[in-house]
């Protein structure tokens, strides 16, 4: 078995190295190592262009996946396949896995929240409900993060019924975490998903049975484009930092050839729970993002 030098804390793992001066100050909030691979160049625009901060909150320790693993068992030297040694290894391995995706993309602070990544489901019930996850302990460590950390902004995945229930139950999380917040400096919540030029975006206003997760009338689908071409010969495109960011994630066999090595388009919505006045300020962050680095083509 290959040596892992693991380089976080038990509940954080900062990246000491790198400094930012002012810019937007992002908190990520996943329920899986390589949940953020969606929306990765938008995060890599933000520290690397913009110069913002980004922090990332993960729920659960990544046990559970393991139905693509047949490469990566080859690589790590490990019967990943196996559920017993997958959820024995893969929550050590997914986390210096994300560790390195971090680094590529220029994360501060993973903050983990620990939770059992038991199986597959689209229900989110068994976790929203305590029943699965330590939901008061969750509740204070994003409490805790959100009047710490003066985030501009927070960035989840897109709710809709087909997530796994996980992921559904990691924004709703988010959501609660912002409603809840009382201070003078409350982010703005928006939810990110992958698109390729080729398909529809999703069809989403609500999560059937959560209010909260309502997606304001009024407000555009922001849009950040990873795939416009560049340099001598177009040669080059911001899909290249995703497949850097893909590549780290080797226990994750399916991912490499998937939906979202083929992602063309970040996109976000705004969740209605924020003041209509925030769009504004969403607006002027994804045009600053076309602008920034090498500058996506004028529509």
């Amino acid at each position: 078995m290959k040596q892992f030098a693991l380089l976080f804390l038990l509940f954080i793992a900062p990246f000491a190295s790198i400094s930012f001066a002012q810019g937007p100050k992002v908190l990520v909030v996943t329920a899986h190592p390589d949940d953020e691979t969606g929306f990765s160049v938008t995060l890599f625009k933000i520290t690397h262009e913009l110069k913002g901060i980004v922090d990332m909150a993960v729920m659960t320790d990544g046990g559970g996946g393991f139905a693509d693993s047949q490469l990566g068992a080859m690589y790590y030297g490990l019967n990943l396949t196996d559920s017993i040694v997958a959820r024995t290894h893969l929550p050590m391995l997914r986390k210096q896995e994300i560790l390195n995706a971090g680094k590529i993309m220029g994360v501060r602070n993973i903050y983990f929240m620990e939770q059992p990544d038991d199986w597959y489901t689209l229900d989110p019930t068994p976790y929203i409900s305590g029943k699965n996850w330590e939901i008061p302990y969750i509740e204070r460590r994003m409490d805790k993060l959100l009047a710490d950390r003066a985030y501009d902004f927070v960035i989840t995945m897109l709710p809709h019924a087909g997530q796994h229930g996980h992921h559904k139950t990691a924004v709703l999380m988010a959501l609660r975490a912002v409603k809840r917040y009382q201070g003078t400096h409350k982010p703005i919540i928006i939810a990110g998903s992958p698109l390729s030029a080729s398909s529809k975006p999703i069809e989403f206003n609500m999560l059937d049975g959560f209010p909260e997760t309502k997606i304001k009338a009024n407000a555009p689908i922001f849009t950040l484009n990873r795939a416009f071409r560049f340099k001598e010969n177009d040669k080059l495109s911001y899909k290249i930092v995703a497949d850097w960011v893909i590549s780290e994630y080797k226990s994750q066999g399916a991912i490499q050839e998937g939906a979202i090595h083929k992602t063309d388009l970040e996109q976000y919505r705004y969740f209605d729970i924020n003041d209509s006045k925030g769009i504004e300020r969403v607006q002027r962050l994804f045009d600053d993002l076309a602008k920034s680095g090498f500058a996506a083509p004028a529509k």
